[in-house]
């Protein structure tokens, strides 16, 4: 293929292109402005401004979650990278296959150490799949494809690419091809599926547990009937995203992320289980010893094997993709067993979580899309919003606040169609608000609910528990868990970044402000008070 040598800076959107990606979500730096000059001059392609890295990286990671990928995103360079390290820990750990691209002054300035000289690719190692850097114009498109297949092999996550000015500046004569995503689509050999069947048919009371590895194979119905025909119950791990319908009789929950007692209290009794799509296990407290029962088989289907048998043995390890693994399980393991009788609801609650969930749940479009961060206030929203179909349901993941605002901001990108509404704290929410300008700037009609208990609520609960197990006497809880004073106007707030909202504070402001929210032509703000 003979092709006309043309700057690096403008190749790589000929790259881009290639890939299926329009779009750029960044904040602009001066090391970056020759391919953001010629980005202006590019037909169909579009820059998605935030005004810090972390919400670009927050809005890329909603956008790559909603579309499977890939997002663009651009930083500047050392500092931006420093600022979006938060939310590429969040991504690296929910696997968004997102593609980092930041600019450097020039590979000639090296040894010079000047303003913003940074070793980029040692910054972003630790939260990335992958971390690389160009030196050479001709090598700009071989390591662009090589980010994009990287970061969309599973197990995916976000890859980082360093590119110097000076080597964006020289010619190219690469020619841009599509980068070659290889499948994975594998399914163990009979024997080995043979060996899981005959585990998972040995065990008495046999459990599954699911994590977003299921959401992203597509195996929803595929866990189902395998827990069906097993009658066990499913408890997802780390799950961000639908893994089976939460109303389903066999479904009991979440572990959670914080104690690794809750583990070990949902697997005691349990002589089998199947682990699928996740890691084990993810409490920032995990008991050091095995969770399962004492001679309880394993069976473990992942795509990603540093995670099969990572902490703890098993017994069938199978690198493999669960959705047709789990059709060859079902297959093998036979008719489903009567499912038992489906727990019933739950009270309907009287909290304003509960009330403002209930009537958004009663009046809202078909196919709404629900961005839970909501954290503390997130079981009364569940309870009236329970997931019930792949792509409806999105959730904080890896530990990092404020994902909520940008995050619906880009599912609502990548699906313009949906009603999408983002639950989040009043805590959360400061650490990324100046996302609302960029739904503004951008006409990006989401909506955003801030759940305001005037406290870092999950320190509290966490902190009760600490005190529980090391029987210390309850007191009061630290000052800094607090943030009723000043208090924060989030109406106006949000009004100065240019998106309109209303408070809630009493019962009988609740229908109103749901008709109000679902009613704006653009984005749209709710202060709920939830105290």
């Amino acid at each position: 293929m003979t092709v006309t040598a043309r700057p690096a800076k403008k190749a790589i959107f000929e790259q881009f292109a290639a890939d299926g990606v329009s779009l750029m979500f960044g904040n602009p730096g001066t090391v970056e402005q020759g391919f953001l000059d010629v980005l202006e001059e590019t037909p169909g392609f579009g820059y998605v401004l935030a005004l810090q890295e972390s919400v670009a990286v927050g809005i890329a990671d909603g956008y790559a979650r909603a579309t499977g990928g890939p997002a663009l995103v651009q930083l500047h360079s050392g500092v931006g990278l420093g600022n979006g390290i938060g939310m590429l820990y969040q991504a690296r750990r929910g696997h968004s296959p997102l593609v980092v691209i930041a600019g450097e002054a020039g590979v000639r300035y090296e040894a010079l150490d000047g303003q913003m000289a940074v070793d980029l690719v040692a910054m972003a190692r630790p939260v990335t799949k992958a971390a690389m850097r160009v030196t050479h114009p001709g090598s700009v498109l071989r390591v662009l494809r090589r980010a994009v297949k990287t970061a969309m092999t599973p197990p995916r996550g976000p890859v980082f690419v360093a590119l110097p000015m000076d080597v964006l500046d020289e010619p190219t004569d690469e020619p841009a091809v599509p980068a070659t995503i290889p499948s994975r689509a594998v399914v163990p050999v009979p024997a080995e599926l043979e060996r899981a069947a005959a585990a998972l048919r040995g065990a008495r009371r046999p459990v599954v547990l699911a994590g977003d590895g299921v959401s992203v194979s597509g195996a929803q119905e595929e866990l189902a009937a395998v827990a069906e025909a097993l009658g066990a119950p499913v408890w997802t791990v780390n799950s961000s995203e639908l893994t089976i319908d939460t109303t389903h009789p066999l479904y009991r929950g979440d572990l959670g992320h914080m104690f690794g007692e809750h583990s070990a209290a949902a697997l005691a009794g349990h002589d089998g289980a199947l682990v699928v799509g996740t890691y084990l296990f993810p409490e920032v407290f995990p008991l050091l010893s095995s969770p399962f029962a004492e001679g309880a088989k394993v069976v473990h289907v992942d795509l990603d094997d540093y995670e099969i048998a990572k902490n703890h043995p098993v017994d069938v390890a199978l690198v493999a993709d669960p959705k047709p693994t789990l059709a060859a399980l079902a297959a093998l393991l036979g008719p489903a067993r009567p499912l038992p009788a489906r727990a019933p609801a739950e009270p309907y609650g009287t909290s304003m979580m509960d009330l403002f969930a209930a009537e958004l749940a009663a009046r809202a479009p078909a196919g709404l899309v629900v961005f839970d961060e909501a954290l503390t206030a997130s079981p009364a929203l569940l309870r009236q919003l329970p997931p019930r179909r792949p792509g409806g349901f999105f959730q904080t993941r890896g530990g990092s606040l404020g994902v909520g605002i940008p995050g619906a901001i880009g599912v609502k990108l990548a699906r313009p169609e949906a009603e999408v509404v983002a639950f989040t704290g009043d805590g959360g929410s400061m650490y990324t608000i100046q996302a609302l300008w960029t739904a503004a700037r951008h006409g990006v009609a989401a909506r955003f609910v801030i759940c305001d208990n005037h406290r870092y609520q999950l320190l509290d609960d966490n902190l009760e528990q600490y005190w529980r197990e090391r029987d210390v006497a309850a007191h009061p809880h630290p000052e800094g868990f607090d943030l009723s004073h000043p208090a924060t106007d989030f109406v106006r707030l949000a009004a100065s970044l240019g998106v309109p909202g209303v408070k809630v504070s009493k019962p009988a402001q609740v229908e109103a402000a749901v008709q109000r929210m679902l009613a704006a032509p653009g984005p749209f703000l709710v202060h709920l008070i939830t105290t």
